[in-house]
């Protein structure tokens, strides 16, 4: 089995990256208004997930990379809530690619979670 050289080999993390990235596009979509509210927020949650999974592949310990990867999980329900709020304020705007995503990556983290057997 190949041993995993950096955090960007982990698929979770390359998805948490495309979610970001898309993350900040549909953003742009956003009113101008919202730019130091939900977008902002958006974008935080969004970012914080590869971030405290590459955060946590680094710490070297299983309990201390469960943990950052519960945080990323968290940082992932947030985002998704979030998603559907403005799916809910702006109708025009389409979600589905990030809401797809935002997804699979919580299966993901959920699966690494349960096998790093971190309560």
């Amino acid at each position: 089995m190949n041993q995993i050289e950096s955090y960007k080999q982990l698929i979770v993390w390359q998805k948490a990256m495309e979610l970001a990235r898309e993350v900040y596009l549909l953003t742009m979509q956003l009113p101008k208004h919202e730019l130091y509210g939900i977008s902002s927020q958006m974008q935080r949650s969004a970012v914080s997930i590869p971030s405290n999974i590459a955060e946590g592949n680094k710490r070297g310990t299983r309990k201390d990379y469960g943990q950052f990867l519960k945080v990323a999980l968290g940082s992932a329900a947030e985002l998704e809530t979030q998603l559907l709020l403005i799916s809910d304020i702006y109708k025009p705007i389409e979600i589905k690619k990030c809401i797809n995503l935002v997804i699979e990556v919580q299966k993901i983290l959920t699966v690494i979670i349960k096998k790093l057997s971190v309560e």
